[in-house]
């Protein structure tokens, strides 16, 4: 039987851009260009050298939750080398927090079927982590998180975490979520053969309805955290600068003292 193995990506905001939040308090997600998580990559990548490992026997599916443009994110992992891609696209989804994002990919993954779910360590843009184990929860299998290695053997998967004082192996039978570290091999480039490819692959799209899921339980609605105010970052100014003319060191020992440094 063909191991079938779901790798959870998300699109976010390039980090490089000038990110902020939108009317309603939520990621600005229009006003900066977006781009599959690179923490993603590392989670698509362990997929690939399983299902590799595997002699072929082994589908890669790639699900994202997000707005039109996540599709792009679909379209990157399938130029690596993925199977196919499921792209979640509902407006009642906007505004949804760990809880409710975790639902929805629960029940997207449940659809799909699963042996293996792959996730990364977290997302560039909300760095909370938690997806993984509460996917895990949610669809009722065992987690293995934070690992720096991966690899499946016939109905187990095993992985390493390596800790600051110490290097745990983990194992736990199939079906089962991990999520990977950015230690745990760098992520494939796609070819250009690859990104001609990935135009022929399917990707489907579904809503809250295929999901059989209520509005209420996601979005701003469904959210168990809220952001009640935010605050532009103020621009960078020049500094102080200290001229030395011989009391150069008690100036900077003043200055340091006057912004509580020392």
């Amino acid at each position: 039987m063909s191991l079938k193995i779901v790798v959870c990506v998300k699109y976010v905001p390039d980090a490089s851009g000038d990110r902020g939040f939108g009317g309603d308090l939520t990621v600005d997600r229009e006003g900066v260009d977006g781009l599959l998580s690179e923490l993603d990559e590392y989670a698509v990548e362990q997929a690939l050298r399983v299902a590799e490992a595997s002699g072929g026997d082994a589908e890669v599916t790639v699900v994202t939750v997000g707005p039109e443009d996540a599709r792009d994110a679909v379209r990157k992992a399938l130029s690596m080398g993925a199977d196919r891609g499921v792209h979640v696209e509902d407006d009642g989804i906007h505004g949804s927090d760990v809880m409710g994002t975790s639902l929805v990919l629960a029940a997207a993954v449940e659809k799909v079927g699963f042996d293996l779910v792959v996730c990364g360590m977290a997302s560039t843009d909300g760095v909370a982590g938690v997806v993984p184990a509460l996917l895990a929860e949610r669809l009722g299998v065992a987690q293995a998180t934070l690992l720096s290695e991966v690899s499946v053997d016939g109905s187990v998967v095993r992985g390493r975490r390596d800790g600051e004082g110490a290097v745990e192996v983990l194992e736990a039978a199939l079906p089962a979520v991990v999520s990977v570290t950015d230690q745990s091999g760098e992520a494939r480039y796609p070819s250009f053969k690859g990104i001609m490819a990935a135009k022929k692959k399917p990707v489907e799209s579904w809503d809250l309805d295929d999901l059989d899921l209520d509005g209420d339980e996601v979005g701003l609605e469904g959210a168990w955290t809220l952001v009640d105010e935010a605050t532009q970052r103020p621009a960078r100014t020049a500094g102080t600068i200290v001229t030395d003319e011989g009391e150069g060191g008690k100036q900077l020992a003043a200055f340091l003292a006057s912004q509580k440094f020392i």
